[in-house]
């Protein structure tokens, strides 16, 4: 099955690209996610009402959206495509209980944890790639800060 996208006006009938319906994620996701895509929230569904907060959450739903935004104007199977391919994969993530609003209600808005991080050593990338341009992946069994190579 082809999942080509065409122009709106079919292909060869000029260079317009079509308006989008909606100029903003927000717009999106408060007038067409939230009232179309309603679910019972708590045990397997989480919701955030301050969703923006969540960098994860705009990141599916701005991906969601932009591909709804393309395949609404396919023919024929163009929606049928988004949901299959793009909306199936990202709500059950989204809105799940181990996704971004994992800690959040509806009404109420918990950060999610830093994650810990430690920048590595300045010598850890130094790997001396082949030719320029080219990166390699450092020797993590030979590595000096490498446990198993202590051993």
């Amino acid at each position: 099955m082809s999942t080509d996208i065409l122009p709106a006006d079919g292909p060869g009938d000029g260079d317009q690209t079509p308006e989008p319906v909606y100029l903003a994620v927000e717009d999106w996701v408060i007038d067409y996610f939230l009232p179309m895509f309603r679910r019972t929230l708590g045990g397997e569904y989480r919701w955030c009402g301050q969703w923006w907060r969540h960098g994860e959450a705009v990141s599916r739903l701005t991906a969601v959206w932009h591909a709804w935004e393309v395949l609404r104007l396919q023919p024929g199977t163009g929606i049928s495509t988004w949901y299959r391919d793009h909306l199936d994969h990202q709500l059950p993530i989204l809105m799940g209980a181990r996704g971004p609003f994992y800690q959040c209600s509806e009404t109420t808005h918990r950060p999610p944890r830093e994650t810990a991080v430690a920048p590595a050593p300045g010598e850890w990338w130094d790997t001396g790639p082949e030719e320029p341009g080219a990166a390699q992946l450092p020797d993590l069994d030979d590595h000096p800060d490498n446990d198993r190579s202590r051993r």
